[in-house]
């Protein structure tokens, strides 16, 4: 069965950078497009940014500029550099696609 596992994850100062990964196990995933997810209990999970099969990429407004998705389709992979990390993008990080999600890295922002 074919699954996504998040890796990458932890507790970072504000201004700091992380760089998540998302690899899928089957080849699916490469014909798909994919996106990045973050999830605060208690509020809507909101779209972080997407990359399709042809590499065209979207972000939600508070990632534009600071944060860049990318895959690698040799490796069923997708990535999300993440820069200039606030507090408030404390979060569970998900990448999703094909039907599929993954279950989620913790990003913490804290001095």
């Amino acid at each position: 069965q074919a699954q996504l596992v998040e890796s990458g994850g932890g507790v970072v100062q504000p201004g700091g950078s992380l760089r998540l990964s998302c690899v899928g196990s089957g080849s699916i995933f490469n014909i798909r497009a994919m996106a990045w997810y973050r999830q605060v209990p208690g509020k809507q999970r909101e779209l972080v940014a997407t990359i399709t099969s042809a590499g065209t990429i979207n972000y939600a407004d508070f990632a534009k500029g600071r944060f860049t998705i990318s895959r690698d389709k040799t490796k069923n992979a997708v990535y999300l550099q993440m820069s200039s990390l606030q507090p408030d993008d404390s979060a569970v990080y998900l990448c999703a696609g094909a039907g599929y999600w993954g279950q989620g890295t913790q990003v913490t922002v804290s001095s």
